[in-house]
């Protein structure tokens, strides 16, 4: 049973504060700087042992027509009509403004129920404009200080009735028997064994303005995400829940990387940091750069950075319905990545139109393929055996007394991304050049392309070799 809460208020008056206490964490950016969040930001809440879904939402704006304003205002609408309870925040500190009031007109008109929320309350400060927001005919307001985590266990009791009215919260008393027969043990075992893996961690990351939110919508199909023609919509790193052909996937909309040195505005500052955030968690980053400007200098950093991560990476060319000479964008982009980021050779680059839908399966083919090629592990036979013809064709360099290095033994540490170690008999002498030449060796022979592949070098003897 899913029970859905809404937040939503004039700007600045502690919404995404509210979200990041009730989700534990703090994963919404915060700033004195009114309009910060602009996208729907969901997240699994816990309020008193409660657990529900959490929406933040972008101030209530009252615009209209085609402005940025009226597209967050679209998208909080949205959040209302499909929320189970919606919290009306107020700041308690600065009174109830007008805004405020046309806003609680407005919300009386809608179907879903609302919890007026009297926020930053801590003090004596708040206590006029609390008194003042009973005239707002909402009810009773709650109370509290999201900041500094107080009167949570009165919103608690504020929206435990719809909670129960959803079907969220049911007497454990009469549900759970005091001793299970060995027979439902063994059944809710089997339930646990079955459960759906883990979603998938994808993230769209890229430049500003290339398409990354227009992407998500159209994987997700609906507008989820807020797009249009202004550079820097998105600032938050935006997680939403959705699966592709039965698998599970975290989809992460992220704000746009532009370099350090042209960023002035705080809040970019802030978008960046949980930008780069979301790239480390992630699982496979799809990079999507513009047909026109493929694989510039900015490109190339985040690629590089991702690469750097361990991070699987796919690549994504938006528009490529509006590009004249396709053969010739290709080869320039394969061109740069031969020279420019051959770390990560064999990367997978996917032709797309965001917009109009083109690629998109193909699109998430490549993502898939990544990812498993990502989580791979290689036997250490084969490895070995691997290894061993390797050498016999292609010995390591000699050293200055004419002695060779001698490799003993190989075998995988870790998959996401493929690791691997090799035992030696003067590891620190062992040339970059020959590990660069393992590697690409291990792509070729065992399928690995398009992944970071890690090689450390190792002293010693075999460890596994059975002792005399």
């Amino acid at each position: 049973m899913t029970f859905t809460v809404a937040i939503v208020g004039r700007p600045n008056v502690g919404k995404s504060t509210l979200f990041n206490r009730l989700v534990g964490r703090r994963v919404a950016i915060v700033h004195d700087m009114p309009g910060v969040t602009r996208d729907r930001r969901e997240g699994d809440a816990t309020l008193l042992g409660m657990e529900f879904r959490v929406i933040d939402t972008a101030g209530f704006e009252d615009a209209t027509g085609h402005s940025i304003e009226a597209r967050m205002r679209k998208q909080t609408d949205m959040a209302v009509e499909e929320a189970d309870v919606c919290l009306l925040l107020i700041d308690a500190r600065a009174g109830v403004t007008p805004l405020d009031r046309h806003f609680a007109d407005l919300l009386r008109k809608v179907k879903t129920p609302v919890i007026l929320v009297a926020n930053k309350c801590e003090g004596k400060a708040g206590e006029p404009g609390y008194y003042e927001s009973f005239g707002l005919g909402l009810g009773d307001p709650v109370p509290l200080s999201a900041e500094h985590a107080e009167g949570m266990s009165d919103l608690f009791f504020a929206i435990q009735p719809y909670a129960e009215k959803a079907g969220l919260l049911q007497d454990q008393d009469e549900e759970e028997e005091p001793f299970p027969d060995e027979e439902i043990v063994e059944i809710e075992a089997e339930e646990e064994d079955s459960r759906p893996t883990r979603p998938l961690q994808l993230v769209i990351a890229g430049r500003p303005n290339v398409g990354k939110s227009t992407l998500v919508n159209r994987l997700l199909g609906e507008d989820r995400m807020l797009t249009g023609p202004e550079a820097g919509l998105t600032r938050d790193a935006i997680s939403t829940e959705w699966e592709h052909r039965g698998r599970r996937i975290r989809l992460v909309d992220t704000a746009g990387l532009r370099k350090r040195a042209n960023i002035a505005d705080p809040v970019e500052k802030l978008s960046v940091t949980n930008t780069l955030e979301a790239i480390r968690l992630a699982e496979v980053v799809v990079l999507v750069m513009e047909c026109d400007a493929i694989l510039d200098k900015q490109d190339l950093t985040i690629a590089r950075m991702v690469v750097e991560e361990g991070r699987a990476l796919v690549i994504a060319i938006n528009k490529w319905d509006t590009v004249v000479k396709p053969e010739e964008a290709l080869k320039r982009l394969q061109d740069r990545l031969a020279t420019s980021l051959a770390q990560a050779r064999g990367l997978p680059t996917i032709t797309i139109s965001a917009l109009a839908g083109q690629g998109i399966d193909r699109l998430m083919d490549g993502v898939l393929d990544a990812h498993k090629v990502w989580n791979r592990r290689i036997p250490t036979s084969k490895l070995n055996q691997w290894l061993e013809d390797v050498i016999a064709h292609h010995p390591p360099p000699a050293l200055h007394g004419g002695q060779r290095i001698k490799i003993r033994y190989m075998t995988q540490a870790k998959s996401r991304p493929p690791t691997f170690i090799i035992f030696a008999s003067k590891p620190d002498e062992l040339p970059e050049a020959y590990s660069r030449y393992l590697i690409n060796g291990l792509r070729e022979a065992f399928g690995l392309p398009g992944v970071p592949v890690r090689l450390f070098v190792r002293g010693g003897k075999n460890p596994y070799a059975e002792k005399k």
